[in-house]
């Protein structure tokens, strides 16, 4: 290291995590210093320190270059706009000095911004030193009381700072005033750049992102831009250049970096101990409700391997001294099941018995030869990482549990980091450019998700906008430039960060958006590097449709169910699931698991946790999927490339599929140690950001073919577990979500009126809209009754249907009748639940007689009777829609009220046609029971040769078929091969269809945009599942019929 008079320092930069203000992300600065030969950078974002772990990750790779940890606060002044003050971390003390500053500064703002008064700063700044620019002068004039107060509270840790940037003007009397202050104030001046980019090729992205921010165009922000390109980072010699006049400034840099030593690893963090009962400790308590839990678990008795097992996990829960954070999750789930919330966890928790035993986990982990190690282990010692789902409409009630059982000084969620995609960047850069919303729209709708290297401009003409235009051709390219840059932040899905100590002293804290909840201004990475503990409190929708149909199971049909007492193993249900007959079943309801199940043809519980671990990218991308179906079905024998991999390989028939399998695989013929191992697993979970993940594959390569294995299988490994960094499956995770899969799948079979009903009654949830859910049912057999103002609910309600007693059925294959499904007021576009519940409440009191009577009895606005008018709800008081609005308006044509009890309905209006009606019934509820639209145009359809989807079963494979339906959803997992999923829906059934890349590419435009299309392809058929691929798709016009479609989700 050089001396401190030698030492190159940039005293105050700025990362794209002033969100919208900064042009270059934390790693590109810091590998820019570093490249650039400086000792040290000042890493100091606008009220925040957002992207501070990750400039300091990014430092452990740059051993020479030290990274200054701080962030720039905006202080009120007493005159004139709020002032910039950078603040950094001296130590630890500090540290936490300048989080609480921030959490301060955050507590009474809007979401977004930070502005502090100078009163709150004073008490909390011995820790800190202090960097002030020219702007704190007034109007130019070395007196200042704010600084004279800075000066006083801080001393000598008060710097001011110089930011030139070849303004000749500008520079020059910035200098003056900084002489004059200097001698005044007795501070000392350092010398910066002041940057906002590592590069000054970024400049023309820092003038969109400005632009963004303040809501500006390039042709209006005049001032509000930088004048030049020189807010970039320099290094020795540029600096040495610009300040040639003033060296002293420039060697004043390393003094102030001698200074400020704290560094994110000297943080300390403890978790807080638990409230257990007086006279046991935490251990204890753990281990009486693991030994009760056991009890509960297994009725019949404990074996020997159990108690074995149990004893080796407890024993190393104490070991590594993590029984307050199982005690943690034992207490929320239990606060849970006490309030009828439906829970469960997943991950790597699965693993765990102890977990089983507290009622965290249901999946017994001794039944699935699942591996502990795989959650904690010794070599790790790190804390476990239990994720828990909850019913996602009551999952607020355990969040606000956790913020009052720890208070808000202790508990807070983690942020969530929403960076530009291709089609946001399009939008806000496309406006700040001053195209045309037309313009924008055009191109944004244009862009695809999997568009990771920015928009592609010859598609521009494709979509009517013109590519040579120069501010079409730049907005294309600054779109490239600012792809992955912070955007805002959100809230993570569900990541719980709980402290011995005030939290806001380790990270700052700061409102959300979202009423009652407040975040870190880190996220889950950033929480990791720290090693906080995450508790993750998770919504899962498909537990909120479980629990309501259990409890429609029991209202109804006398089945009284719960996860644990759903019947295993049925034939019936495995029957269903190899039909690919799943609309609605979660985590197998997509198209790329309807194609796979026909293949796979499950007959047991792990036959669904392969499924569900099988359509993944890890899998997919390395090759895993047709060897493993071959090897089911018996086309090909079982091998194992080395004898080692047998009993690693043996359930999953010779094939890795799982991230355990290919932990154990780098063990047993990878050379890897057990910890290296572990380093793998990481590697494989955080590929996608954190990058690292080659190194250790091309050793595991090099490692396999050293052993025997020849190099082509170990290439697929290679490739798999590449995979595996875009979202591949641990067992235990898969076996978690194969029980819902299972349950979802029973009550799916069994009761279908009550899960379709469920299902619904949990909105928004899964891939099919509501109409979707609801033909289905039809197509079962279950009669679906329309909305109907004396009977309906707001809630969609089950009803006798008058043939069977709904109490038969539900075991044996005898699916449960007796019911019919009435669409709810929920459906209504536009009605809240208020007035929904106020329909049924004063209902009670008999049934509503007419239009008048309905509007005096519940005091619905006129607006609300005019959604239940165009929604048909108001036929049973003889009204058409267009007689029930003329009667609604009839009530407020003259005096308030003056017209109840009158309803006019003889009013001469001429009679809908059926696509009028069609047309209400998709707007005002996005579902109609009498039509469709590929119905009214059928027989111009069968005049041109098109197949019903009902009809496809009559053709073989191979058969080249027209169909033609309305857009269901289109769907592109991340797979290697880019293939396109798409269902279409006709009168009378869905079609699935595989759209290979060349093809989209060649008809994008109206694959993607069209709501309705005809398609010809060629047919597949595996066993009962029907699909086509595609060979040419075109527009089918039925009118304008509003429709919807779920897209690449």
């Amino acid at each position: 290291m050089t001396s401190a008079a030698q030492r190159w320092v940039e005293p105050w930069a700025t990362t794209a995590f002033s969100l919208l203000e900064g042009a270059s992300m934390p790693e590109e600065l810091v590998a820019a210093a570093a490249e650039q030969g400086l000792d040290a950078i000042g890493v100091a974002d606008r009220d925040s320190v957002y992207g501070l772990v990750r400039a300091w990750k990014a430092a452990r790779s740059t051993p020479n270059l030290a990274v200054l940890h701080g962030a720039t606060l905006t202080v009120a002044a007493t005159a004139g706009p709020p002032r910039e003050l950078a603040l950094y971390a001296m130590d630890e003390a500090g540290w936490g000095d300048l989080c609480e500053l921030l959490t301060r500064a955050h507590a009474e703002t809007p979401k977004g911004e930070g502005l502090l008064r100078l009163g709150q700063l004073l008490d909390r700044q011995n820790g800190l030193v202090a960097l002030a620019g020219a702007d704190w002068a007034r109007d130019g004039a070395a007196h200042t009381p704010e600084l004279d107060t800075l000066r006083e509270t801080f001393g000598d840790r008060l710097y001011l700072c110089a930011a030139r940037a070849l303004r000749p003007d500008a520079d020059a009397q910035n200098t003056r005033l900084l002489d004059a202050l200097s001698r005044r104030l007795g501070c000392v001046v350092l010398a910066s750049a002041r940057p906002l980019m590592h590069s000054a090729a970024r400049k023309r992205a820092q003038d969109v992102l400005t632009c963004v921010r303040l809501g500006l165009t390039i042709d209006n922000a005049g001032h509000h831009l930088q004048p030049n390109a020189e807010r970039h980072l320099k290094g020795p010699a540029a600096l040495g250049q610009l300040y040639a006049d003033r060296p002293d400034w420039l060697q004043n840099g390393g003094a102030f970096a001698e200074r400020v030593n704290f560094r994110l690893d000297q943080l300390k963090y403890h978790y807080p101990r638990e409230i257990v009962p007086e006279g046991q400790s935490p251990m204890e308590y753990l281990r009486d409700r693991v030994r009760a839990g056991m009890a509960w678990r297994y009725p019949e008795g404990v074996s020997d391997g159990l108690v074995h097992q149990i004893q080796h996990e407890l024993a190393l829960i104490e070991e590594l001294d993590f029984p307050a954070y199982f005690l943690t999750v034992y207490d929320i789930v239990r606060f849970a099941r006490e309030r009828g919330i439906l829970c469960q966890g997943r991950g790597s928790a699965a693993n765990s018995l102890v977990c089983y035993a507290l009622g965290v986990t249901s999946v017994d982990p001794a039944q699935q030869r699942l591996l502990f190690e795989r959650f904690i282990s010794r070599e790790r010692a790190e804390p476990p990482d239990i994720d828990v789902d909850f019913e996602h409409e009551r999952r607020e009630e355990v969040i606000q549990y956790i913020y009052g059982r720890y208070g808000r000084h202790r508990a807070a969620m983690v942020n969530e980091i929403i960076s530009y995609r291709p089609r946001s960047a399009v939008r806000d850069v496309g406006r700040a450019m001053g195209l045309s919303l037309d313009q924008v729209d055009r191109l944004a709708k244009d862009q695809d998700w999997w568009d990771s290297k920015g928009p592609k401009p010859e598609r521009a003409a494709s979509c009517g906008v013109d590519p040579n235009d120069p501010r079409v051709r730049l907005t294309l390219e600054i779109t490239t430039e600012i792809l992955g840059f912070p955007r805002h932040l959100s809230i993570h899905v569900g990541g719980f960060v709980i402290s011995e100590e005030p939290l806001r002293e380790r990270c700052p804290i700061e409102p959300a958006v979202m009423e009652n909840r407040t975040v870190l201004q880190w996220d889950k990475d950033d929480i990791d590097a720290v090693n906080f503990v995450k508790v993750d409190v998770l919504a899962l929708g498909i537990l909120t449709a479980i629990r309501k149909c259990f409890d429609l199971c029991r209202e109804h049909h006398g089945h009284d169910l719960d996860l644990a007492s759903v019947p295993r193993e049925d034939p019936f249900v495995y029957d269903m699931l190899c039909r690919a007959d799943t609309l609605g079943v979660f985590q197998i309801e997509s198209r790329a698991q309807q194609a796979m199940l026909p293949r796979l043809k499950p007959r047991s519980f792990y036959d669904l946790v392969v499924e569900v671990a099988l359509v993944r990218p890890g899998p997919i991308q390395g090759g895993m999927v047709n060897p493993y179906l071959e090897r089911r079905s018996g086309k090909v024998p079982i091998i194992y490339a080395h004898p080692k991999l047998e009993p690693i390989l043996e359930r999953t028939l010779g094939v890795p599929i799982f991230q355990e399998q290919v932990m154990e695989m780098a063990m047993a013929v990878g050379g890897f140690a057990p910890g290296e191992a572990d380093e793998l697993r990481r590697a494989m979970g955080s590929a996608r950001k954190r990058g690292g993940l080659e190194r250790l594959v091309r050793r595991l390569v090099d490692n396999m073919e050293r052993e025997g294995i020849a190099r082509v299988y170990a290439e697929q490994v290679a490739k798999q577990i590449m995979g595996f960094g875009d979202y591949g499956f641990p067992e235990s995770h898969a076996a978690s979500f194969a029980l819902l899969v299972y349950v979802s799948s029973y009550l799916r079979r069994y009761f279908p009126a009550a899960f379709a009903a469920s299902l619904l009654n949990a909105q928004p949830m899964g891939f099919y809209p509501p109409r979707h859910i609801l033909d289905d049912l039809r197509r079962h057999g279950v009669e679906v009754r329309p909305l109907d103002i004396n009977r309906s609910c707001w809630d969609n309600t089950l009803e006798l249907d008058g043939r069977v007693s709904p109490l038969a059925g539900g075991k044996a294959g005898r699916v449960a009748e007796g019911v019919a499904l009435r669409v709810g007021f929920r459906q209504v576009s536009g009605l809240g639940e208020a007035s929904g519940r106020q329909i049924e409440e004063a209902r009670q009191r008999g049934a509503y007689t007419g239009v008048g009577d309905l509007a005096r009895r519940t005091g619905l606005r006129r607006d609300e009777l005019m959604l239940l008018a165009r929604a048909d709800a108001l036929r049973p008081f003889g009204l058409s829609r267009r007689q029930a609005a003329w009667a609604i308006s009839g009530l407020y044509a003259g005096p308030l009220f003056a017209g109840l009890g009158h309803d006019d309905d003889d009013a001469p209006l001429p009679e809908a046609t059926a696509f009028e009606e069609l047309q209400q019934d998709w707007l005002s509820t996005g579902l109609s029971l009498d039509a469709h639209p590929l119905g009214l145009v059928r027989p111009r359809l069968d005049e041109q040769g098109v197949t019903r989807a009902s009809d496809l079963g009559l053709y073989e494979s191979g058969d080249v078929v027209e169909v033609a339906g309305v857009v269901v959803l289109r769907q592109r997992p991340s797979t290697a091969s880019g293939v396109l999923f798409m269902t279409l829906e006709d009168e009378t059934g869905l079609v699935n269809l595989v759209v290979w890349p060349k093809l989209y590419e060649a008809e994008r435009r109206t694959i993607r945009h069209e709501p309705m299309l005809r398609a010809r392809g060629r047919l597949q058929r595996e066993g009962e599942a029907v699909s086509l691929l595609a060979q040419h798709f075109e527009p089918v016009d039925v009118g304008a019929v509003p429709t919807t479609s779920r897209d690449f989700r």
